[in-house]
């Protein structure tokens, strides 16, 4: 009866990994708060996971003691072999199990760190991008005497200007190649 209940809730753990991977690997890999709760449903049924196979690595050695005590009759014996090729077939399910919980962790963090370096990428195209206009700012902000846009009529607009340009035309070729996505 332990053995069939064991087999029951590894079921039950298989079935609620298959629906943390169509949540995970689906179209909707989406927020931070979706991977936590996923994580926080893999790590449940690892331990769940975990405690079936070690009470059915107990069940075993007590069943193993049995016979190799010559307790059982015939007929005990043969049932008693039975559930320990029971035990087995679910250790290589239990295993199984472990190999999936192990894939969908690492599919986790990896949309994880996928959608940090997108982040990141963010903040570095950025910084990239108002570098010109900081270096034409503090140019024109330094206090020399001989500077000769300093007395053109349109010399504070032509440096505006020229910072505009300077950051459209970076977010323009980033856009293009596709970095901004």
């Amino acid at each position: 009866m332990d053995v069939e209940q064991s087999a029951d809730a590894l079921e039950h753990i298989y079935t609620e990994l298959e629906s943390v991977s169509a949540s995970v690997l689906g179209e909707q890999r989406g927020s931070d708060d979706a991977a936590a709760d996923s994580i926080t449903r893999i790590a449940r049924n690892e331990d769940l996971n975990g405690t079936i196979r070690r009470n059915l690595m107990d069940t075993r050695r007590a069943l193993s003691w049995l016979m190799r005590e010559h307790r059982l009759g015939k007929a005990q014996t043969d049932k008693v072999k039975q559930i320990l090729r029971d035990i087995e077939s679910l250790d290589g399910h239990t295993a199984f199990i472990f190999d999936k919980i192990n894939f969908l962790m690492d599919a986790i963090i990896g949309f994880i760190n996928l959608n940090q370096s997108k982040v990141v990428k963010i903040f570095s195209v950025a910084s990239v991008a108002m570098l010109p206009p900081t270096l034409i700012a503090s140019v024109y902000g330094m206090n020399f005497a001989h500077m000769p846009e300093l007395g053109w009529r349109w010399g504070y607009p032509f440096s505006l200007g020229l910072m505009a340009l300077s950051v459209a035309l970076p977010f323009w070729y980033f856009r293009r190649k596709g970095w901004l996505k």
